[in-house]
């Protein structure tokens, strides 16, 4: 009986008949083929597939650079047209803000490419070093956007502070100053930085001290047609009397308000890029541990 039982397990298994009670493990299999076609789990599975956290992390970078992009034009815009007060201003935090997000904004651009790449050789290394750089970025933003709503808080005081004093000392001295005072008058229609009757401060001015015989009692930007010697003539019909101090302080703060809001505003933007870069390298370890078990058992 044992000899034919014996016989009989050798026959089915030289058939591939498994024999009684051989129960086959099918389920690291079956995770893998459907119908005999080959399916790649965690590749192209559900929402947090491999192919998909690809495409979205494409898309991202897609946003992303073009923040950066717009980051870098608001910053040359702010250089190239806004920049002309920051020289009466006391204090650097101005432009430091403003360096630091253009400066941010180009690293952006190349952060982006390293993370297209990554994500398109689907190299775990690559994605790693594009989330630390998300993560250098989303600080330095941060950093920027606090920054400027916290000098925007503090502006009007050190104008107050500081302008007068700037103006009277160095007007027709420091021809950059000179340049950013008289172009303040006729943008701000004012004169001077008092609040009130701002006109008055320049009979103290360091310029007209130096010319006693001077005939003029303001500069000739403050007149309300601009011409060679009209601030000879103290009238509201020709000169601003309104100081300069609340039209820069409002000026300043607009714009400082535009810097914190793009800092603070896409440092959030990679919190999601850092998630979506940490799940896609996740994956890929995963799916490429999978394809070496599979090889093994192969």
């Amino acid at each position: 009986m044992t000899r034919n039982s014996t016989h009989s397990q050798s026959r089915n298994s030289s058939h591939g008949i498994p024999p009684p009670g051989y129960h086959h493990n099918h389920s690291s299999q079956n995770s893998y083929s459907n119908g005999g076609a080959i399916k790649e789990k965690g590749r192209d599975d559900g929402c947090c597939g491999l192919e998909f956290l690809k495409y979205v992390l494409f898309f991202f970078n897609f946003i992303f650079w073009m923040s950066g992009v717009g980051i870098v034009v608001i910053g040359i815009w702010t250089l190239w047209d806004r920049h002309h007060y920051v020289v009466l201003l006391s204090s650097g935090t101005y432009a430091a803000t403003t360096y630091l997000l253009l400066g941010t904004g180009g690293a952006i651009i190349l952060i982006g490419f390293i993370g297209c790449c990554g994500t398109w050789r689907e190299n775990r290394g690559c994605l790693m070093t594009y989330a630390c750089f998300l993560l250098l970025v989303f600080l330095l933003e941060a950093v920027a956007g606090i920054l400027a709503y916290m000098y925007e808080a503090a502006i009007h005081d050190e104008l107050v502070r500081s302008l007068n004093r700037t103006m009277l000392e160095n007007y027709h001295i420091d021809d950059e100053m000179t340049a950013a005072i008289d172009r303040m008058h006729q943008e701000f229609h004012c004169c001077g930085a008092g609040d009130g009757q701002g006109y008055k401060d320049w009979r103290s001015s360091s310029w007209l001290l130096a010319k006693p015989n001077h005939t003029n009692f303001a500069p000739d930007s403050c007149c309300i047609s601009p011409a060679p010697g009209c601030g000879v003539h103290l009238h509201p019909s020709n000169i601003y009397f309104d100081g300069c101090v609340r039209s820069l302080t409002m000026y300043m703060k607009r714009h400082l308000i535009i810097l914190g809001a793009v800092g603070l505003g896409i440092c959030c933007l990679q919190i999601f890029g850092i998630i979506f870069a940490c799940c896609l390298a996740k994956n890929i370890k995963e799916w490429h541990d999978r394809q070496t078990a599979l090889a093994w058992i192969g």
